[in-house]
């Protein structure tokens, strides 16, 4: 019987020889070509040819390559094939009169999963004691950041998802897909997600609750997604005994959490204040819209600079300890038509609801991912466990 021909990044590999490797430093993408039998001239005109697809300056070291060679004496290079991940290559085809460059993308087969867990400390511990890494507990915390105060979490609550992992060639993970539906059962209450495009025309997925509601508002519960802890909170009768017991408001909510942790923003705007000055330290100040600002104090460094706009949930800075405080936090303050209120006792607007019309098909889209993860949530056990639910191509 014929063995069937293996074809990579859509070359018939017996056609050529092949040679991978990885670039090491110093080395340019002349000095591989050079060492691969192309002339300087010829690598000057690909790389001309190619400069706005792919900028031959900028390959890195550590990135493995791989190179497509005649197969007879010369051995002189055709084809130079850039791997950027693990998904994407760039392909650099030089073999005929013709130069051209382009992206190449690996065939991913998705396999849908669906995991559960309990909360014991935290939900990163719950997620890493699930063998799961910190990009999908970032995108589950993103989902629930306008819903669920990681701070209130305890121990007891439990959680549920379904989500996407990709492969290369069913073997090699290649990251994460979309999480489709999600519940957390917090304080006896379970809290649905999940995604759904209700306007074609904007075409961006949101995720609702059962009931069809949005679970994203316009202002974040926190400045810093999880592992944090309420340390002290709005109090305008507060008193301090380092200054005689008298006393003095504290005007703002302060978030305490390991120096160096990301703060971000609560809500999109535009940065008003980025600098530092006496007790605030360094602090950022966000103009939202003419009704709401907000303002972030002690940051160990600033990331944006005064009229910059930042979208919600960007990193505009990361916790530290400059000013006056006795530990590393973020000192988080909100105004309401000019002013300081307490977020946490604010009634705050939510984002556009979805639109009646659309409420019949997302009830209809809904039910039977309701139904996978009430159906699932009957296994439950004392330990975390996880479970292959289907396998599909894309």
């Amino acid at each position: 019987m014929k063995p069937k021909p293996i074809y990579k990044y859509g070359f018939k590999i017996s056609d050529y020889k092949m040679v991978l490797d990885t670039i090491k430093s110093g080395e340019s993408f002349g000095i591989i070509m050079d060492r691969h039998h192309v002339n300087y001239p010829k690598i000057n005109k690909i790389a001309a040819s190619i400069k706005d697809i792919f900028d031959v300056r900028r390959v890195r070291a550590g990135k493995p390559y791989m190179i497509l060679s005649s197969k007879d004496s010369l051995e002189k290079a055709e084809v130079f094939i850039y791997k950027n991940d693990k998904i994407k290559a760039t392909v650099v085809d030089f073999q005929d009169s013709i130069i051209e460059a382009y992206t190449y993308l690996q065939p991913i087969k998705k396999i849908e999963r669906i995991v559960e867990g309990k909360i014991y400390s935290s939900l990163s511990n719950a997620m890493d004691s699930l063998h799961l890494t910190p990009n999908l507990t970032w995108t589950i915390a993103d989902i629930y950041a306008w819903t669920l105060d990681f701070y209130t979490l305890q121990k007891g609550d439990s959680f549920k998802f379904v989500f996407e992992e990709k492969f290369i060639n069913d073997t090699v993970f290649a990251g994460y897909g979309d999480v489709k539906s999600a519940v957390f059962k917090h304080k006896n209450q379970d809290l649905y997600a999940f995604r759904f495009l209700a306007d074609s025309i904007l075409n961006i997925h949101e995720y609702y609750d059962d009931t069809g509601k949005m679970l994203r508002s316009q202002f974040l519960k926190s400045p810093i997604k999880f592992q944090y802890r309420i340390s002290s909170r709005y109090n305008l009768k507060r008193r301090i005994a380092y200054y005689g017991n008298r006393i003095k408001p504290h005007k703002g909510t302060d978030f305490a959490a390991k120096r160096g942790t990301p703060i971000i923003a609560t809500a999109s705007g535009t940065v008003t204040e980025s600098r530092r000055r006496g007790g605030n330290g360094n602090y950022v100040k966000l103009k939202h819209n003419a009704t709401y600002e907000t303002q972030y104090l002690h940051m160990q460094r600033r990331k944006v600079k005064k009229g910059q706009y930042v979208q919600q949930g960007a990193v505009i800075g990361w916790v530290g300890m400059t000013g006056n405080t006795g530990g590393p936090h973020v000192c988080y303050r909100f105004w309401k038509h000019g002013r300081q209120v307490d977020p946490l006792r604010e009634k705050l607007p939510a984002a556009k609801p979805m639109k009646k019309s659309m409420k019949p098909v997302f009830f209809d889209f809904m039910k039977p991912l309701k139904r996978q993860l009430d159906q699932y949530q009957l296994q439950i056990k004392s330990t975390a466990i996880t479970a292959e639910i289907i396998a599909q191509n894309e």
